[in-house]
């Protein structure tokens, strides 16, 4: 039986992916208490309907919440598979999503203070955590598309996620590596080319077909293809690449679209995401 545990920081997006998880096949149960997990997953065995299920614990079991790690441990005891996905935001950005609800933060009538104690709280977890979502700049679309990620990436398989952005935006969070591609030149400068985006035949021919372009994708490939197998060898699950550019709009769009196609013809898993274009 496959077990889900959701967890993490209050308002970072925990029941956006329990949602995910339940249309997705699986049986869904939200703020279970640890010291239940393991009589949980005793009773969900002997069931023949059911062999995945999803389920969050977080700090709203307020008092049980220190037994979770115990609860985990006696779970590899059992010989029960699972993995633990730990989802998180930025201390700016949980302030204003709970400002947004007009909600209280459960550990604190401070939202502020309430976030620095729950995070203090999670570190652990968080270490132990098999992936870490950080969702400060996710819309619900996102939280989705990442678990789907998540979900559709087979243990044996490293899933390559990558994702463009611009650097005026902020950089992207959750990535494992970042390659900054402003040294090639911008197509917002031309004219013609302003309004377009990466997507366009226009702006993908201007951009790939630089000189600059080109070696620093044969590069990155060469990098690559000795990364990856070596991050897979190593246990992980997913790898977040980053391209940035100044606005996420242009070349940033194109050469992640470039590696996205290259790396998928050899024979990678790919998702795609490009976070400022709109």
């Amino acid at each position: 039986m496959e077990i889900l545990i959701i967890t993490g920081l209050s308002g970072a997006g925990k029941s956006q992916a329990l949602n995910v998880c339940e249309d997705m096949g699986y049986f869904a149960m939200d703020n279970l208490p640890p010291a239940l997990l393991s009589k949980f997953v005793e009773l969900s065995m002997g069931r023949d309907d059911l062999d995945r299920a999803a389920v969050v614990i977080d700090l709203r079991a307020r008092p049980f919440f220190k037994d979770l790690s115990k609860a985990l441990d006696g779970l590899k005891t059992m010989g029960v598979d699972f993995r633990i996905i730990f989802l998180e935001a930025d201390e700016d950005c949980i302030i204003r999503r709970y400002k947004e609800k007009r909600r209280p933060h459960p550990l604190s009538s401070d939202i502020v203070e309430g976030y620095r104690k729950e995070k203090q709280l999670t570190e652990d977890l968080r270490n132990r955590a098999d992936f870490v979502i950080n969702t400060s700049d996710y819309k619900n679309k996102d939280i989705k598309n990442k678990m789907l990620d998540i979900l559709g990436s087979g243990e044996k398989d490293i899933l390559i996620s990558i994702n463009s952005f611009g650097f005026k935006n902020g950089i992207l969070l959750d990535a494992d590596l970042v390659f900054d591609v402003r040294f090639i030149e911008n197509p917002y400068y031309i004219k013609e080319l302003r309004e377009e985006n990466g997507l366009s035949d226009k702006v993908r021919d201007f951009v790939l077909k630089n000189d600059v372009t080109k070696t620093f994708i044969s590069k990155t490939m060469n990098l690559l293809n000795f990364l990856i197998p070596n991050y897979k060898a190593e246990g992980k699950s997913i790898l977040v690449i980053g391209i940035g550019c100044t606005g996420g709009y242009h070349r940033s769009v194109a050469i992640a679209c470039k590696l996205a196609y290259d790396l998928e013809k050899a024979g990678y898993k790919i998702s795609l995401r490009h976070r400022d274009l709109k």
